[in-house]
C-alpha cells in the first residue's frame, strides 16, 4: 500500500506520542492538549479516530493491547509499527530541514491592499493589531500553565515559535501602520501621493 500524503499533522502528533509510549485514542487527545499541542496542530474527536485508522490500514500503528478502567467501554491501546517509527523519524527530519511553501490568508489580504482607501486599511490593521495583543497574552497563558504542570521546555518549544510569530507580526503591522500614516508606503506621482490602483472595483 502507497504511503499516504504527509499533510496531516495529526498523524506526525499521534506518532510522535505513540513513540514515547503506547496509548489509547482517549490518552492521546488528553496528552496532545495538556502539551498545549492542539494551539498548532487541528485537533478533535472525529478527526483523532480517523487519522488513527487511515494508520492502521497503512501498517503505521497496531493493537497492542485493551484498557478497562471502571465503567468506561474497554479501550484499544496502540503503538506504532516499525514501518510507523521509521515515518516519523522520516517526516520529522524534513519538517525541521526543509522550509515548506506556504500560502498564509493574511499575506493572501496584503497582496491587494490597494483596493482600499487608507484610512480603511489604518481601522483594519489596528483591529488586527488588537486581536494579536490578545493572542500573545492567551500564547503565554498557555506556555506557564503547559510549564506549570512540569512539563519540559523541549516538549512545549513549538509554542514559544507561534509567540515569536505573533511577536513579529504584531511589531511588523505596527510599523506598517506607521509607514501608511506617514506616506512612505507609497509612490509619489506628480507630487501627489498614489496609493490605489484604482476604487472603481469597490462595491
Amino acid at each position: 500500500m502507497p504511503k499516504p500524503k504527509r499533510s496531516n499533522l495529526l498523524a506526525l502528533a499521534i506518532l510522535s506520542l505513540l513513540h514515547e509510549r503506547p496509548m489509547h485514542p482517549y490518552e492521546i487527545g488528553v496528552t496532545m492538549r495538556q502539551r498545549g499541542l492542539s494551539d498548532s496542530i487541528k485537533l478533535n474527536t472525529g478527526s483523532l479516530y480517523a487519522v488513527i485508522e487511515g494508520l492502521l490500514k497503512n501498517n503505521l500503528i497496531k493493537s497492542v493491547g485493551t484498557e478497562k478502567e471502571g465503567r468506561h467501554p474497554e479501550r484499544t491501546i496502540y503503538g506504532p509499527t516499525e514501518e510507523g517509527r521509521a515515518e516519523f523519524f522520516d517526516w520529522l527530519r524534513s519538517l525541521l530541514r526543509l522550509p515548506a511553501k506556504e500560502y498564509p490568508q493574511f499575506a493572501a489580504g496584503l497582496s491587494f491592499l490597494a483596493h482600499l482607501t487608507p484610512g480603511e486599511v489604518l481601522d483594519l490593521l489596528a483591529e488586527r493589531a488588537e486581536a494579536l495583543v490578545k493572542q500573545i497574552e492567551e500564547t503565554r497563558s498557555s506556555m506557564e500553565a503547559t510549564r506549570s504542570m512540569g512539563i519540559d521546555r523541549l516538549f512545549v518549544i513549538e509554542q514559544e515559535y507561534s509567540l515569536a510569530l505573533l511577536e513579529a507580526e504584531r511589531n511588523w503591522i505596527h510599523k506598517l501602520i506607521k509607514d501608511i500614516e506617514n506616506g512612505s508606503i507609497t509612490e509619489k506621482k506628480d507630487g501627489k501621493l498614489n496609493w490605489a490602483l484604482s476604487f472603481d472595483f469597490q462595491g
